[in-house]
């Protein structure tokens, strides 16, 4: 696979080893293989390895497959892929519920397939949700801008908020749940709180109003990601989300949680991109 990756340089001045090592996050090898092979354009010129770069600068980098080897995956339908953001690195679409985002099997076809197909290259999970989750799934689009984004996701840059349906009348305005979660010993499926063994997790919660039929409805920001976090958190706490087949005993119906609102900076503009994602079937279970 040889693709050419073209940037306007938004950052501070600095030379072309500090930009392709510490901001853009080239791994040493690939690095070795841009310099030897001339593959380094600046404004559209080769360059020495310690030249300047200036902010506005145009950045030209060339990979081929001793680079990023080709991956191929099955392609799925792309009229499946409810794009709600597009760029040439990245792609932000809406799932629905009851959809894997990748699958556990080579030749299963999930919503990864669909969007490779709807941008017609290969893409690259960056984040997850659960199967019965709904909402807004951010996607790389090449192997360059993964680790970039990777890194904005450890570091907590980029900001996943969602739309909770739980049982019972939430008692305020705004919580944060610190408890540390852990893998359920007796389900495999599952996940519990484990104070002693489990994974540091926060979940900010906030109440946006009581329902009907003794419900709340409340937004979770997440500033880690553990599997289950939200639908744990609140479960522990007395609080279930309604159509919860995992961790609420009298539930039916869509599991009640929607992932409404993505934002981050782009780490190749330095632009705010925030999208917001609807779900009919989610807000048709509403209660008034």
């Amino acid at each position: 696979m040889t693709f050419t990756v073209k940037i306007t340089n938004p950052y501070p001045k600095g030379s072309v080893k500090e930009l392709l090592e510490k901001r853009l996050l080239i791994p040493r090898k690939i690095r070795h293989f841009l310099r030897t092979k001339k593959h380094v354009f600046i404004n559209g010129e080769m360059i020495n390895w310690q030249s300047p770069v200036n902010t506005g600068d145009l950045i030209e980098l060339i990979f081929d497959d001793s680079d990023y080897p080709t991956k191929t995956i099955p392609m799925g339908n792309k009229d499946l892929a409810d794009c709600l953001y597009e760029d040439e690195h990245l792609i932000i679409v809406n799932k629905p519920e009851g959809m894997k985002v990748h699958g556990n099997e080579p030749k299963e076809i999930a919503l990864l397939n669909h969007v490779s197909s709807y941008t017609g290259q290969t893409c690259y999970v960056v984040h997850r949700l659960d199967m019965e989750t709904s909402g807004a799934v951010l996607f790389a689009k090449n192997p360059f801008i993964l680790p970039i984004v990777n890194r904005l996701l450890e570091n907590k840059h980029i900001q996943r908020e969602y739309l909770a349906l739980t049982a019972g009348q939430f008692p305020e305005k705004s919580l944060v749940f610190k408890e540390r979660i852990g893998r359920d010993r007796h389900d495999r499926r599952k996940r519990v709180v484990d104070q002693k063994h489990g994974q540091t997790a926060i979940t900010q919660v906030s109440l946006v109003r009581h329902c009907a039929n003794h419900t709340s409805l409340v937004k979770c920001r997440l500033q880690t990601g553990r599997t289950h976090q939200i639908r744990v958190h609140l479960a522990y706490h007395g609080y279930p989300l309604i159509g919860d087949p995992l961790y609420n005993q009298h539930t039916a119906g869509r599991l009640m949680l929607h992932a409404y609102q993505l934002s981050f900076t782009h780490p190749l503009t330095l632009k705010k991109i925030k999208v917001q994602a609807r779900s009919d079937s989610f807000e048709k279970e509403l209660p008034k």
